[in-house]
């Protein structure tokens, strides 16, 4: 009772093979126990168990974050129609969920009519939301994977992303207001429309691609669905407002 150890890592019979793995990865040990319901020990897990499911868990979340179902198989062993048939899902419902980006454009076609000009910054206000989005998903996934980050951190790490956005925001603002300003004949009232847009842009990107893991993770979901295509998806319509009510109220159009 005197030399015996009472504070023992372990796992149970029924918990999943990612907890074992990161309880081996966390205290630096090369085996886990595991119990029953009983607390009886019914054998080990051991660090090259883990190294295997690290690795298939990590494949799985790299390909749900691209929105590709996962498969066991290998890149070539896996079939021409399997592959597609692995994709089609995920395609088909960022393709119809992308018709929400075309209802915004609907909203403000009186403001392309008169201005044509503003459409020509569409591509680059999304593609930039979409990639800042990403970047906060894929930090932010990456912690909840590795258990630096849990749901009650979800404040905390809004704060961070914020100040992170004024910061990129602005930077990127800065840049694209000196490139209007010289191709398009110094046009003041337009480089601050597009700064403005630029930075209320990455802002919405990054607390979406912060929050959203972190809330599929609470309801228990899998964080890696709420990756790249999804938020890019999200954010191109939310730009597209921004963008044009900014402009509209800028211009008086």
């Amino acid at each position: 009772e005197e030399i015996m150890e009472t504070n023992l890592i372990y796992v149970n019979t029924h918990d999943d093979q990612e907890e074992a793995a990161a309880l081996i990865n966390k205290y630096n040990i090369i085996a886990v126990p595991v119990v029953d319901n009983d607390m009886r020990m019914v054998g080990i897990v051991t660090v090259d168990d883990a190294i295997d499911v690290i690795e298939e868990e990590a494949t799985e979340d790299i390909s749900i974050m691209m929105g590709i179902a996962p498969s066991e198989e290998t890149y070539f062993g896996t079939t021409a129609w399997q592959h597609a048939k692995s994709r089609i899902p995920w395609l088909l419902f960022l393709m119809l969920s992308a018709t929400l980006s075309g209802i915004a454009l609907g909203k403000f076609e009186h403001a392309i009519a008169i201005m044509p000009i503003l459409n020509t910054f569409v591509p680059m206000l999304t593609g930039t939301g979409g990639n800042c989005g990403s970047q906060s998903s894929t930090l932010i996934i990456r912690g909840l994977a590795t258990d630096e980050i849990e749901f009650r951190d979800i404040f905390k790490a809004v704060r961070k992303e914020v100040a992170v956005s004024l910061m990129v925001g602005a930077m990127l603002a800065i840049v694209n207001g000196i490139r209007i300003m010289l191709m398009y004949s110094g046009d003041f009232m337009l480089a601050v429309t597009l700064g403005i847009t630029i930075i209320c842009t990455v802002m919405l990107a990054k607390v979406i691609g912060c929050c959203l893991p972190l809330v599929a993770k609470k309801i228990g979901l899998d964080p890696a669905l709420m990756a790249a295509p999804l938020i890019t998806t999200l954010v191109d319509t939310g730009t597209i407002i921004l963008y044009f009510t900014i402009a509209t109220k800028i211009f008086g159009i």
